[in-house]
């Protein structure tokens, strides 16, 4: 799944070297992803429907695996 973020998230972003991703195990992982902050908006998307895609595959892909997902998108420090 960690695999599946980073794809879509490099293929967005116009800094695909400032991508960064991490995963908590578990029975609902838990996936943040950090990106430039000059590309948060092309990873939220307007009104979030970018962020909301990307969500929604990561729900089918964990499914698929028989796990519950979410993800976050936060800040780059």
């Amino acid at each position: 799944m960690k695999d599946l973020i980073e794809y879509i998230a490099k293929s967005l972003v116009d800094h695909p070297e400032e991508v960064v991703v991490t995963e908590t195990k578990g029975n609902r992982p838990r996936i943040e992803l950090s990106v430039a902050k000059e590309d948060m908006g092309r990873v939220i998307g307007k009104g979030g429907k970018v962020a909301n895609a990307i969500r929604a595959l990561l729900r089918v892909t964990a499914e698929r695996q028989g796990k519950q997902a979410t993800l976050d998108v936060t800040e780059p420090s």
